[in-house]
């Protein structure tokens, strides 16, 4: 079968992968562009040989072009996993809300169409996808593919995605894979056997610091602003990321590292409903997120936790800190600060020495989350001119994503492995690195970026 790549290829944004078939054509994938990348939302070319959507997982440069993908008539089933099935209209209301300005009805309407067509596939099971119907009796492999979920350990319900075509030979896209050793997440378990490989590469080129590290570095960060006081904002994606870092600060608090009268505050009516999902699929969750549940803890609903509804809420806060500037973590979205509530906390309290910024995931180029981490000076925020006076730390140990160790291992682990591996979601350096190294541990594997 034949691969198109339509985004996600040599960037981390904008995932779309076609698999073209002689009667059809099934996306995996189908998501957004962010930061710099900013092309066309509509497919430049029409989609009606479309017959299969399937989601890797939730996140909306996986998800965001899905809208678009209807408004050119795809009728086709939408297949994801039980959890990515409630997690996508969450995450897709907010972006036609917040990055395209959809008023309430219009945003009904088209999560009403997206429900119709998405269709739940437990992990493990073999999905056969209809390609074209004929009339009489179809030969396997002229009408149908087939296909697997399996759990990738990146957020809650995301998946890898097997595709036995007809010849038995059997196509891998990574998705989004997991850093290992999370304990919100499982580990991501390669399969027995992939005859061509699409792995992501967000980050081939580096490693990432343990868990342990980055609940270190996150308590030393909240230590100093006590002693100083401050404002700690850290800017967080809703899915995955908010609640890696609510079991961390709820582990900090039972071991006695913080006092227990730091308030917690997640800023963000989205990040608190994921939260919620979290709790109810917590037959997902790792083993030491189980461990802690079983001994009576709630790791992601401590006393110390708050939630701000409404934009009342946020307001009231935000006056209230500009005149008191007590120690407070401030947890809101969005991760990349491209909009969402962070930016009113930015606005205001960049400019103040005493305040923190925490940077926990991947910040796209053209984001005024890279702008931050590359130290500038002065920054537009809002279309107002603010000046950095403002500590910017980055923890790489809370990204989301498999590190370098992470890619190599998953590669490794397959038993029968791939002889073809094509590295996608990642910029050019990620993908020359690791290619560098597969090349030196695997032998007659073609490799290309």
């Amino acid at each position: 079968m034949e691969v198109i790549h339509h985004g996600g290829k040599d960037t981390v944004t904008g995932s779309c992968h076609e698999l073209k078939h002689e009667t059809g054509s099934i996306f995996v994938d189908c998501g957004l562009f962010q930061g710099k990348d900013s092309r066309a939302l509509a497919y430049p070319f029409s989609t009606k040989h479309v017959c299969a959507l399937i989601l890797t997982h939730a996140h909306i440069d996986h998800v965001g072009r899905i809208p678009w993908l209807l408004a050119a008539g795809f009728h086709g089933s939408i297949y994801c996993t039980p959890a990515t099935a409630e997690l996508v209209p969450l995450l897709l209301e907010d972006s036609l809300k917040v990055q395209n300005q959809m008023d309430f009805g219009q945003r009904e309407r088209i999560l009403e169409l997206v429900g119709r067509q998405i269709k739940v596939v437990p992990y493990y099971r073999w999905e056969r996808v209809i390609f074209k119907r004929r009339s009489g009796s179809p030969k396997l492999g002229e009408e149908y593919l087939y296909f697997r979920l399996s759990p990738a350990g990146h957020i809650l319900g995301s998946a890898y995605v097997e595709v036995k075509q007809s010849n038995g030979k059997i196509l891998l896209f990574s998705g989004d894979l997991g850093a290992s050793a999370t304990p919100l997440h499982r580990d991501p378990i390669p399969p027995k056997v992939v005859d061509r490989l699409f792995l992501e590469s967000t980050y081939g080129d580096r490693n990432h610091s343990a868990p342990q590290a980055r609940q270190q570095a996150l308590e030393a960060i909240i230590q100093r602003s006590l002693q100083n006081g401050g404002v700690i904002i850290i800017p967080a994606f809703s899915v995955g990321r908010v609640q890696e870092l609510l079991f961390d600060l709820e582990g900090l608090f039972f071991h006695k590292k913080l006092t227990q009268r730091l308030p917690i505050v997640v800023d963000s009516p989205m990040a608190s409903k994921v939260t919620k999902f979290y709790r109810r699929y917590r037959s997902l969750w790792g083993r030491e997120a189980q461990n802690r549940r079983l001994s009576g803890r709630l790791p992601l609903d401590f006393k110390q936790l708050t939630n701000i509804r409404s934009h009342q809420q946020h307001m009231e806060l935000i006056n209230r800190l500009d005149s008191t500037q007590e120690p407070v973590v401030i947890i809101a979205a969005s991760g990349m600060c491209q909009g969402g509530r962070v930016i009113n906390y930015l606005s205001r309290f960049l400019v103040e020495p005493k305040t923190d910024v925490v940077f926990c995931g991947y910040q796209a180029e053209g984001t005024l989350g890279r702008e931050l981490q590359s130290g500038k000076s002065e920054i537009l925020v809002d279309g107002k001119l603010v000046k950095v006076s403002a500590r910017i730390h980055s923890l790489s140990g809370y990204s989301a994503h498999a590190d370098q160790n992470d890619l190599i291992k998953f590669v490794q682990g397959i038993g029968q492995g791939p002889k073809d591996i094509q590295l996608v979601h990642g910029n050019i350096q990620s993908k020359q690195v690791l290619k560098a190294l597969l090349e030196e541990k695997l032998d007659g594997v073609r490799i290309r970026l």
